[in-house]
């Protein structure tokens, strides 16, 4: 999905770490250690088709009639379905189609599953990432570059069969850049990347990215609504209270200026999963992340805690591996080796629908992809791994 993306822009977007609002303080409340090995989940031969690619962190609930879904493939989405988590194979059934339309205003260029909620087993919420790439249009970018011309907005899409087939919500538009895709080219732009969707005190909340522009930091924005499948009840967390509404800049009468949303420490980089411990009330949010001068030791996977979703502990590394930012690591030390990728802790006993607790042991799904050179461009595999979860005391 980022895979471009993720090497260049976002480590522009770790250089502006400084606007972020919320800072992390303390350390994490808990301790998160990988056990045993990893086991395949879904790879290259269990495909029905060459698109259906491990490529965007694992999302999961259960179904109305007692099984699971997951979404965790590429921009065909189709499900992985099975009577529990650990026994999941693909529905070739596509739930949601990506045209890549070179009209824009259609937001129909390259759409991912990438946050999922279910009240029922029956109606499902979707955050949609939708990636616009105008240079394989002709005259609609100044550059050739893929990345320059890159231009990504958060949709909402709906089901009401189980997640067999998604169609558009209304509004349509989550968070969007406050302007359309011909401006600022040259770099990255837009909101990408939801978290999973996460029940909390009556809401749910998701973490969504945004590269930043003048007026809006670069980092993570906590959203969160009353009820996914309501759209337009979505609101993004200013640094006070949860007011930010995005625009669609392609409709009539829009507004020329909206209201920026306030980034969170200590990520920087797009949160995989959050889950809350059941034991102590804790919430565990993960991520991968790059060496960043006095912020990340070492590029790998890292976690942090919190009890509010806003204020954050610093972060702990889980594993140390090259990721998708640096995927040869120091002096292409991983050179046509493996990299780590889209990292979701899924707890298989989770007591709700959504699967956004967890008890002191859970599995860790992540993507390993084959690096051609220094290039994660080839074979890649769905695994998951057990992480223990015990108190940091």
């Amino acid at each position: 999905m980022l895979i471009e993306a993720r090497q260049a822009s976002l480590v522009g977007l770790a250089l502006m770490l400084g606007s972020a609002s919320v800072r992390a303080q303390e350390a994490p409340a808990l301790h998160l250690a990988l056990e045993g090995r990893a086991e395949k989940v879904f790879g290259m031969d269990d495909r029905c088709a060459p698109v259906d690619l491990p490529d965007v962190n694992p999302r999961a609930w259960r179904t109305a009639d007692g099984g699971v879904a997951m979404f965790a493939l590429q921009f065909q989405a189709r499900a992985l379905r099975g009577p529990d988590l650990l026994h999941l194979k693909i529905d070739c059934h596509v739930a949601l189609e990506s045209h890549e339309d070179p009209d824009p205003a259609k937001y129909d260029g390259r759409r991912y599953i990438t946050s999922t909620w279910t009240p029922d087993g029956q109606r499902v919420a979707a955050l949609v990432h939708d990636e616009y790439h105008a240079d394989v249009y002709p005259g609609r970018c100044l550059f050739k570059d893929g990345l320059e011309c890159w231009w990504n907005t958060i949709l909402s899409f709906r089901s009401t069969d189980g997640g067999a087939n998604f169609v558009a919500s209304k509004p349509l538009v989550i968070a969007a850049a406050p302007f359309q895709q011909d401006i600022g080219q040259g770099r990255h732009r837009g909101f990408f990347n939801p978290s999973n969707m996460i029940g909390f005190e009556g809401y749910v909340y998701a973490f969504v990215s945004t590269t930043g522009w003048l007026g809006q930091g670069a980092g993570e924005c906590l959203i969160r609504t009353r009820d996914p499948l309501d759209s337009a009840s979505w609101r993004g967390w200013d640094g006070h209270e949860f007011t930010v509404r995005w625009h669609n800049p392609y409709a009539a009468g829009r507004e020329p200026m909206q209201a920026s949303c306030a980034t969170i420490e200590p990520f920087g980089y797009p949160v995989g999963s959050i889950v809350r411990h059941r034991a102590s009330g804790t919430f565990i949010a993960i991520w991968e992340a790059p060496r960043v001068e006095g912020k990340f030791a070492t590029e790998g996977l890292y976690y942090a805690t919190s009890h509010d979703l806003l204020h954050w502990s610093q972060a702990a590394i889980l594993a140390a591996t090259p990721i998708t930012h640096q995927p040869c690591g120091p002096d292409e030390t991983n050179k046509d080796g493996w990299i780590t990728s889209y990292p979701a802790i899924i707890d298989a006993d989770a007591h709700g629908r959504n699967f956004d607790d967890t008890g002191d042991s859970a599995w860790l799904f992540y993507d390993r992809i084959k690096n051609v050179g220094c290039v994660p461009a080839g074979e890649r595999i769905l695994v998951r791994q057990r992480v223990a979860i015990t108190s940091a005391q």
